[in-house]
């Protein structure tokens, strides 16, 4: 073969090589690019290293090299060397110059080293003892891997500076090496150079190259390998130096060059796609990638398909197949895309095709003689030997490669318990030593010691290191945790020296009968591989299981490995470290190449009658044509009557409608508050408000049944409709958009959601990631593998695309049962967004009752602790031990293959025993013929013919199509094609099954269709079949509650990841029924320890934690309980122990299960006791028909019981057995002794009636069974505390456990803080963005146990989501007619002129004002009378019968408009900044002005503070100097500008600093206007604090307890100051004081929208009026009065307040003069001699509207205008209470308590003196006035105020001003007078103008008893009023609080 490269230079990949090298270089940053023939030649090398072929033979003598120098051939004879020139020094040690080169000389001499260049050490043949130092370029010494050398040399001389030697030949004699071989650097340059802490130089470590010793930190195993031994490895990059982790030395080449791993099978894929990527070191996310793991990168082959699977050239049989690095790569390309993308780790199988044996590949250290592998050895031992590496050197391997897999996990597990843990670094623990060499060995081989059978666990052995150095050093770690001043010395423990090593080893051994084999060595470790293999031929490790080999002398390093010789524990360890590709890869290889035809051969001699098929064939001749007679007629019949219309009914079979489990809706109510708190919280992630409705997308992985099972949930969940997505009538095509399945074609359904979600800003998407931990794969890693499947991280292109991120209408929710691998430290999803499903019961509650229990994991657990003889968890020992034995027989075959075959067998072997060939019972395992039996038996129990179904687990997809063919071809030659079906589910197909089972379930389901097919598997309920489920994950397929049996025997059981365990028993989980009546204290007992230990969640992860739990607390009484119930069952049970199905399976648990299965279509029938598995459920006295039970149950589980046989207790003892039950067991009953005696259910109950009582029985493989049910000193499964997932390993092997009592919520954190992901894990490069914050904000993550209802949990969020945004964009607003519309004047005068936009001035001067109060919100105020209603007035009834008083208010739900004004929840882009929450302006910040202005009538001065933003002090005037506030700025009347509002606004408020609507940007529609909030002095912070960037007036703190008579009262004194102030500012600018703007606008905190009629009038007086009424803005209405002509005549102008009962009258007139609430435009300069009653809480609109009328001003309201108040329960009116003073009591004051006599023991309230009178007026005015009661005629006469007396009391206001404007009195005969505080105008001469009835009483108010007894001798009261002493109140106030007094009189 010579020097025959497979990779000889074409001219194309040449230039390809070229341009992408040229191109590298210009990019680079480095100084040295990738040179292009190391890119050729290198690449080739590397992928030619990693193939080991037949071609071997041919080469094993040549020499052991394998890299030689360029010339084409190598001369065998001894090397001629030249002779040294004449006179140079030729001593060994000197160079020819005569220098001396040895490094103990020279060592601590200056040596110049050019840039670039290395000091090694050259081993001299005359030298041994010595090196000598040499300089070489860095680019011809080889990286980490042994790789990337390239080819030739260049060195210096160090000694006397000789530089440019371009030849190691030339080099070697110039320093002497004097060598008899051809030079060679690989041979002579042994060590790198390098300086110690003093400077001097010393030997360093070994130069690493091909194939020589590696021990750097390997980032080495399989991620994808799903090992036994998850790799607990370090991503460090991989390096030689002392074991610790460097920068990679050459930073230009990326490190993915190192990747050797197995060829590529795709010619597509070659350099092209490869340097392009890798060598574009202008993308930082691959030199991240690169940096970091070197097996993220693998390099595509640059061959294409390589033929020649030799090394690059001459080879010897030590050549190893694979550097050290190959084992980080294992990316064998072909087939499955696991490998490819998760950094595969060792590849110990990497095929070539599938054209030859699939050849073992494994990294090799050497050093000295390689080992040779026996040929026979795969003869001898059974199984492949599995070498782990441990300490030290390896040796090479050669010979018979193909029989031994060498694994670096061992190793990498020594690694990293050495490295401290972070947690004590920060104690400075620099002291305290790692474990030692020698004592991880000694623990190592304790460990295999004690493991005995069972197979070694990396988690296990890591654990055991933990617990040693912890103990170790405990007392150290104790002294760092107290702070001191020093650390303390290390105790002395005498450590295990290496001489002791072996002797304490054997020892250990000594014990275990040579289980373990412990051989020691003196030189290396080759001696005792050899010695091994030796003994191994000689048959003498016959019984053992693990050799360790330990070389412990001489040098303080030790050297270790350790064998796995045992046959079991070693297949198993060499499969678990295929990958999952690999796996499907080894098991296709051998279907293809027939290699398993000899399994088939040796299973048909095993027929008792030679061939099983012969056997077939007769038994199919002699019965065509007739059902074998086993089968009793009665399947006959009942396939008959099916067919017939009145087929008998079975009551069993009840499809369920769909409906929201209690707990489904408790998880949507969950996922909604966490939305809500995502958008309240102040990131403003999510703006609620301002979305209008809710859109989804579902994406689902690449399953046709989940597909449809989808569909069909959102199809009958109504969700469409309720978004209104979707007509009444959507077809399937509408609702498949609403899902995505995952695979090719998805993209483009996803650019069209993403386009969708852009055009609709104001819809909310949810993007809904079902099965989530699905297909976790970064991108990048797609992107090296885009042309070989483009499913290859699709999760990760679509979720995780920049669009999706920074979408503000997206949230991602992400669902799953095992959401471990999205709980890592890059994790993108906050713990706080995570949302866990509810545990059932706290503390013995059970929270969410449900006619359901759900039966997951955690219950199957416990279904084999409680004491049952049989439970529902349970494994096939003669299944096992057939599959045992067969490994032997046939070692070469995948223990998969073995394990499918002997089941298939068992299974073909069981229906025939069940059809009466009774020989073939031999043949088969107990369970598989109770299986059997049940399922061609069940059919016949029930009048329709129902059954049930069993599930046959066949991940691997070939091996599903090969048990299917088999199993349906006995089915065939049996005649059971009409019994039963055979189902292949796979992922990517949907379901066929036979026409007449189509009938059938047509028939069943009531299904008219013809084209109906069954969709999803749970459409086949009741149908009896076997389901072969195939796929190597399930998807999320839910079963039906006809599922009795999950058989699980093939699952890969050395996939111990947690993830793919769990999923694997999520099939299983079942809903069970929770109807049945149980004795008192059984009831709830089964499922509320699960809440004890996982208070908040029971997830299923978590069940799994929990494992025994339940049983240790209540076994005793359990199993007492279990036996009381044996009634009937007692004999059964002995029965059943004798019988040979418990025999066997008296151990056999079974397992849970997946998917999302309510199972609902059905509730149960009337059934058997439903003893749900493990007594969760006890035995039950069934509701149905008296059932007896039986072991037969017709149902789904006739034998299958044979299982639940004792669990199936029944209640009842009466027991009859039925021969037409026994014959239809045929043949087959004599197989099991019980089932002769079974007892039998009344004459036939149909198997659905178990179904929904019973979780179905789980058959595990062994390996598996031990794992899931074995537990740690804590009660932990051991399941749980596995690595989480493929695609994430340990942080650190320094980890606490994971501990029984973690609730989900803790489990998330542990994992967060313990695991990483894998560099092809979509999280990987999260951190690397640099946020510290690197959560997204607008993710969530829902997960919660498998089949539990998540989907419906979900659908029932979007519902919730979608009613909650309808409800944030809805307000209610006061929805009554206007009051007292019957008692309107009828004056001559109305404003007429329909049509004008403004009022004319002079008409409406002409208009009468209208006294009557409409506003509805004063329905219970007294009326107002006026001249002409006196008469009228009578029919005013009392508006409200007292009782309805309090009566809720009549309210509409209105839909926001763009013109709403909002509170502080809103949120948008527009309004952030005018909220003050924008970025730039953090906090706004304020400052903060004193005010002052003196005001006559209090006597004093007013000072009130400002408090003004930043951004708004334009709108003031300072002082220049002093920066004092001087005045608010004030517009012109003239401005005409449309740019902003005129009007200041002022919003007095208290209470409601988040609910009043103070943000008018959007009714303002974005118009500059001053708006000013007018608060209390007490609520200034927290109205700041809401509206950082709003004006605020703080009242005086005398104003803390006021009424908004108050506020108003200030508002218009201070604007009347501010205007006086303007008007002398403005006047010294030449402006005259009339034209600046007089008014302000007083609102309302309430006022949410506002809006207009427009009115069609048709002719002047025409009655006809059409109007119309929208929304227009706040700007809108105030430009339009702002501009009336003549504005500045009208005191106060309002608008109608709005009402959906607003009839044309109300509007027709646009302009009235009348009463204006809520919203006014107040002239302060007219109005500048009226006030607003400062006192008043009440009514004070009222009191001022009047004083403006009568002080002869113009009020007007415009009609067409109106506002709509919003209801806000909160704040405002509403915050008074009144309560007593003195004592605790919250009980209610009653308003007649609120007065007293003065002087009394009354007890005093906490309430201002004038509410207490106004509120006592309102309720029980009648006692002062009674004449005046419901007496409208005679009104009470009110001077100067108005006062609410009640609605039964009607009131005429008049007032003393001079001038002032009143009604004429002379007609009315009052019945009473108040004088409320009256001033000086009141004379008693104004007084005498007035008529009282006779009896008439009069009420005086005063400030005090003084004032009180004045006013009566002022105003000469006495004269016409009597009074009595006891006539005197006051309010019952203490005297600090100043009382009002009242004096009441009679009018004589």
């Amino acid at each position: 073969m010579g020097n025959s490269y497979a990779g000889q230079l074409k001219t194309t990949r040449f230039e390809e090589v070229l341009h992408n090298s040229i191109e590298a270089s210009l990019r680079s940053n480095s100084l040295v690019p990738r040179p292009v023939f190391s890119q050729l030649y290198l690449e080739a090398e590397q992928q030619l290293s990693a193939l080991e072929g037949g071609s071997r033979a041919d080469n094993e003598d040549e020499e052991e090299e394998g890299e030689g120098a360029l010339e084409p051939t190598c001369p065998p004879n001894p090397y001629q060397m030249h002779p040294p020139p004449e006179g140079c020094c030729t001593t060994d040690g000197f160079c020819q110059a005569g220098k001396d080169l040895r490094l103990v000389s020279i060592s601590s001499e200056p040596i110049d080293v050019p840039a670039g260049f290395l000091l090694v050490g050259a081993k001299s043949p005359s030298l041994p003892d010595h090196l000598l130092v040499c300089a070489v370029d860095r680019r011809f010494l080889p990286d980490d891997n042994g790789h990337n050398a390239l080819l030739g040399f260049s060195g210096n001389c160090v000694g006397c500076g000789k530089k440019g030697f371009c030849y190691f030949t030339e080099f070697s004699n110039h320093i002497n090496l004097k060598l008899t071989t051809q030079p060679k650097k690989q041979k002579h340059l042994k060590y790198y150079l390098v300086r110690n802490a003093q400077g001097a130089l010393t030997k360093g470590p070994l130069i690493c190259w091909k194939g020589s010793e590696f021990r750097s930190r390997q980032t080495a195993a399989s991620t994808g390998s799903s090992s036994l031994f998850p790799p607990a490895e370090s991503s460090g990059p991989l390096a030689t130096f002392s074991g610790e982790p460097i920068p990679g030395t050459t930073p230009s080449i990326p490190m993915g060059a190192q990747q050797a791993g197995p060829a590529s099978e795709h010619p597509s894929l070659t350099a092209a796609v490869g340097p392009a990527v890798l060598n574009g070191k202008d993308s930082p996310k691959h030199q991240q990638l690169v940096k970091n793991d070197p097996s993220a990168v693998p390099r595509p082959s640059a061959l294409g398909i390589l033929s020649n699977s030799g090394p690059p050239k001459k080879r010897h049989k030590g050549w190893s197949p694979e550097s050290p690095s190959t084992t980080d790569g294992g990316y064998s390309q072909g087939g499955g895309n696991r490998a490819k993308y998760e950094s595969a780790g060792m590849s110990c199988m990497p095929q070539v095709g599938l054209v030859g044996p699939a050849p073992v590949t494994f990294p090799v250290v050497a050093s000295g003689e390689p080992v040779s592998v026996p040929d026979n050895l795969l003869k001898i031992c059974k199984a492949k030997l599995v070498i782990f590496k441990g300490h030290g050197n390896f040796p090479y391997l050669c010979g018979n490669l193909n029989d031994v897999v060498v694994s670096p996990l061992l190793y990498t597990c020594y690694q990293n318990s050495q490295s401290i843990s972070r947690a004590y670094e920060q104690y400075g623990a620099s002291t305290i030593q790692p474990i030692s060499e020698e004592m991880q060995l000694l623990l190592t081989v304790y460990y295999l010691v004690q493991l005995a059978d069972q197979v070694p666990l990396m988690e296990d052995l890591e654990q055991i290191f933990l617990r040693s150095w912890r103990e170790s050093h405990l007392t150290e770690i104790r002294q760092y945790q107290q702070p001191q001043p020093c650390p303390p010395a290390p105790s002395a423990v005498a450590p295990v020296t290496s001489a002791q090593l072996p002797w304490l080893a054997g020892l250990a051994a000594s014990s275990c009968n040579d289980s373990v084999h412990i051989i020691e060595c003196t030189y290396s470790l080759a001696e005792g591989l050899s010695e091994m293999f030796r003994l191994l031929v000689e048959g003498k490790l016959a019984k053992t299981n693990y050799v360790v080999i330990v070389r412990a002398c001489r040098s303080p390093a030790i050297d270790s490995c350790v064998a796995v010789t045992g046959k079991y524990q070693a297949r198993i360890l060499s499969e678990s470290l295929l990958t999952p590709a690999e796996y499907q890869k080894e098991v296709n290889y051998e279907l293809v190449t027939g290699k398993v035809d000899s399994l088939g051969a040796f299973f048909s001699t095993l027929c008792p009658e030679g061939d099983i098929d012969i056997l077939l064939d007769k038994f199919h001749q002699e019965n065509q044509g007739h059902i074998p007679s086993s089968l009793t007629a009665s399947s006959v019949t009942k396939s008959a009557s099916l067919d017939v219309g009145g087929a008998p009914a079975c009551t069993s079979y009840n499809l369920e409608p769909h409906h929201i489990r209690p707990f489904q809706l408790a998880v949507a109510q969950k996922l909604l508050s966490h939305v809500c708190s995502i958008a309240d919280s102040s990131t403003q992630n999510l703006d609620l408000g301002s979305f209008e409705k809710v859109d989804f997308l579902i994406c689902i992985p690449p399953s046709e049944v989940t597909y449809q099972q989808t569909l069909f949930h959102v199809w009958h969940s109504g969700v469409l409709l309720e978004l209104g997505l979707e007509k009444e009538h959507m077809t399937k095509q509408r609702v498949e958009q609403y899902v995505l399945k995952l695979d090719a074609e998805a993209q483009t359904k996803f650019k069209s959601f993403l386009q969708n979600s852009f055009q609709n800003p104001h819809t909310l998407f949810v993007l809904i990631h079902d099965h989530a931990h699905w297909d976790l794969v970064s991108s990048a890693v797609h992107n090296l593998y885009s042309q070989s499947d483009p499913a290859v991280g699709l999760v990760d292109r679509l979720l995780n695309c920049r669009e999706v991120k920074e979408a503000p209408n997206i949230v991602t929710l992400h669902v799953t049962s095992f959401p471990y691998a999205l709980q890592t430290q890059h994790t993108l999803i906050s713990p706080y967004n995570e949302i866990h499903w509810p545990a059932s019961y706290s503390h013995g509650v059970d929270l969410y009752p449900e006619n359901k229990k759900y039966f997951g994991l955690s219950e199957f657990i416990e279904s084999t602790l409680s004491g049952h003889s049989l439970p529902l968890l349970r494994y096939d020992s003669s299944f096992e031990a057939m599959v045992t034995a067969l490994g032997k027989r046939f070692p070469r075959l995948h223990s998969a293959v073995i394990r499918t075959f002997v089941l298939v067998q068992h299974y073909a072997a069981a229906m025939m025993a069940v059809s009466g060939l009774s020989q073939m019972k031999d043949y088969t395992s107990v369970e598989t013929l109770e299986i059997t039996q049940n399922l061609i038996n069940s059919p016949k129990q029930c009048p329709c013919g129902h059954g049930l179904m069993v599930l046959l687990r066949v991940p691997c997809s070939p091996l599903a199509a090969v048990a299917y063919e088999r199993l349906a071809h006995v089915r065939a030659r049996l005649a059971l094609e009409e019994h039963f079906e055979i189902i292949l589910g796979n992922p990517s197909s949907g379901i066929t099954i036979g026409k007449h089972f189509v009938k059938q379930l047509k028939m069943w389901q009531k299904i008219e269709d013809a084209e109906w097919r069954p969709q999803t598997y749970l459409e086949l309920e009741g149908l009896p079949c076997i389901l072969i489920f195939s796929g190597m994950d399930p998807h999320g397929e839910s079963l039906p509650r006809s599922l009795r049996y999950c058989d699980l025997r093939l699952i890969n059981s050395s996939c111990l990841v947690r993830t793919a365990l769990e999923q694997e028993l999520g099939l299983a989980a079942y809903f069970v029924s929770n109807e049945v009546p149980l004795e008192k204290g059984a009831r709830n007992e089964p499922l509320e320890s699960d809440a004890e230990k996982l208070s908040s969640t029971d997830n299923e992860d978590e069940e799994l934690v929990t494992e025994g739990s339940t049983s240790e607390k209540r076994s005793p009484v359990k199993r007492e309980r279990s036996r009381s119930h044996d009634s009937a069952s007692s004999s059964l049970s002995s029965k059943a122990s004798s019988s040979a199905p418990c025999g066997e399976s008296l151990a056999q648990p079974a397992a849970p299960s997946q998917g999302e299965r309510a199972r609902s279509p059905q509730p149960c029938g009337p059934s058997e006791e439903a003893r749900a598995p493990g007594d969760r459920q006890r035995p039950h006295a069934s509701r149905g028909p008296p059932p007896v039970i039986s072991r037969r149950s017709p149902g789904p589980t006739p034998q299958l019981d044979s299982g639940l046989r004792t669990g199936q207790r029944s209640v009842q003892a009466s027991v009859t057995v039925s021969s037409s039950q026994l014959s239809s067991s045929g043949s087959s009953s004599s197989s099991m002794a019980p089932a002769a005696g079974t007892l039998v259910l009344q004459a036939s109950q149909c198997s659905m009636s178990k179904a929904c009582r019973q979780p179905p029985i789980v058959f595990l493989p062994k390996l598996v069974y031990d794992m899931v049910t074995a537990t740690d000193s804590s009660g932990l499964p051991k399941a749980a505390s596995l690595l989480p997932s493929h695609s994430v390993m340990w942080a650190s092997s320094f980890r606490p456990l994971l501990s029984k009592t973690m609730t989900s919520t803790e489990q998330s954190l542990y994992y967060r803080q313990w695991t990483v992901p894998r560099p092809s894990h979509m999280d990987y490069g999260n951190r690397a963005e640099g946020r510290v914050d690197s959560f997204h904000p607008r993710r969530l993550l829902l997960s919660g146990p498998p089949q539990i209802g998540k989907t419906g949990a979900y659908l029932q969020f979007l519902s919730i989501l979608s009613r909650m945004l309808i409800r944030l964009t809805e307000v209610d607003v006061y929805d009554e007619e206007e009051i007292n519309i019957n008692l309107r004047e009828e004056s001559d005068w109305h404003y007429l002129q329909l049509s004008d936009p403004w009022p004319d001035l002079e008409l409406f001067k002409k208009l009468p004002f209208d006294y009557i109060i409409h506003d509805p919100k004063y329905e219970d105020a007294s009326l107002i009378c006026s001249h002409l209603q006196s008469i009228k007035s009578e029919d005013r009834g009392m508006s409200r019968k007292p009782e309805e008083l309090y009566v809720r208010r009549q309210t509409a739900r209105m839909r926001l408009s763009k013109y709403a004004a909002y509170n502080t929840y809103h949120h948008c882009e527009q309004c952030h900044q005018y909220m003050g929450f924008h970025p730039r302006y953090q906090l706004y910040e304020s400052t903060l002005h004193a005010f002052a202005f003196s005001y006559s009538m209090l006597g004093e001065e007013i000072q009130l503070h400002f408090i003004i933003p930043k951004s708004k002090e334009h709108h003031f005037v300072f002082s220049q100097p002093g920066g004092q506030l001087e005045s608010m700025r004030l517009p012109l009347v003239t401005d005409k500008s449309h740019e902003y509002i005129k009007s200041p606004t002022f919003t007095p408020t208290t209470g409601r600093h988040e609910h009043g609507l103070f943000n008018l940007y959007h009714a303002m529609d974005g118009a500059s206007h001053l708006h000013v909030l007018v608060v209390k002095e007490y609520e200034m912070a927290i109205y700041k604090k809401y509206w950082p960037n709003h004006i605020m007036l703080v009242l005086p703190s005398i104003f803390n307890s006021a009424g908004v008579g108050a506020a108003h009262f200030l508002i218009k004194e201070l604007s009347y100051h501010n205007l006086e102030l303007e008007r002398n500012r403005q006047e010294e600018l030449g402006i005259k004081p009339q034209d600046i703007w007089p008014f302000i606008v007083i609102s309302d905190d309430s006022c949410v929208m506002w809006n207009v009629v427009d009115v069609d009038c048709g002719g002047e007086r025409s009655k006809e009026l059409s109007w119309s009424e929208r929304n227009v803005s706040l700007k809108h209405i105030m430009q339009h009065i702002e501009a009336s002509p003549n504005i500045t005549h009208y005191a106060l102008i309002g608008m109608r307040k709005w009402s959906s009962k607003t009839g044309s009258s109300e509007v027709r007139e646009p302009f009235s003069r009348c009463h204006v609430h809520d919203f006014l435009i107040l002239n302060v300069d007219l109005t500048q001699n009226v006030q607003y009653n400062q006192n008043r809480f009440m009514c004070d609109d009222v009191d001022f509207n009047l004083r403006v009328h009568s002080a002869g001003l113009l009020l007007c309201r415009f009609n067409r205008f109106s506002v709509m108040k919003k209801q806000i329960a909160v704040g405002g009116h509403r915050s008074f209470h009144i309560t007593s003073k003195v004592s605790d009591n919250a009980a209610a004051v009653v308003p007649a308590q609120y007065i007293c006599a003065p002087d009394s023991k009354h007890t005093f309230l906490a309430a201002p003196a004038q509410l207490l009178l106004e509120k006592f007026f309102q309720h029980h005015s009648h006692r002062f006035f009674p004449l005046s009661l419901k007496n409208h005629s005679h009104p009470v006469l009110s001077v100067d105020c108005y006062l609410n007396l009640g609605s039964q009391i009607s009131v005429c206001y008049v007032s003393s001003r001079p001038h002032s404007l009143n009604i004429s009195c002379s007609d009315f005969m009052f019945s009473g007078l108040l004088l409320y505080l009256c001033d000086s105008f009141v004379g008693a001469s104004f007084l005498k103008k007035f008529h009282f009835l006779k009896g008439a009483t009069l009420c005086v108010i005063c400030q005090d008893r003084n004032s009180l007894r004045q006013t009566v001798v002022r105003l000469e009261l006495e004269d016409e009023w009597q009074f009595r002493l006891r006539d005197e109140f006051q309010t019952a106030n203490a005297k600090e609080d100043r009382p009002l007094f009242f004096l009441t009189g009679r009018h004589i």
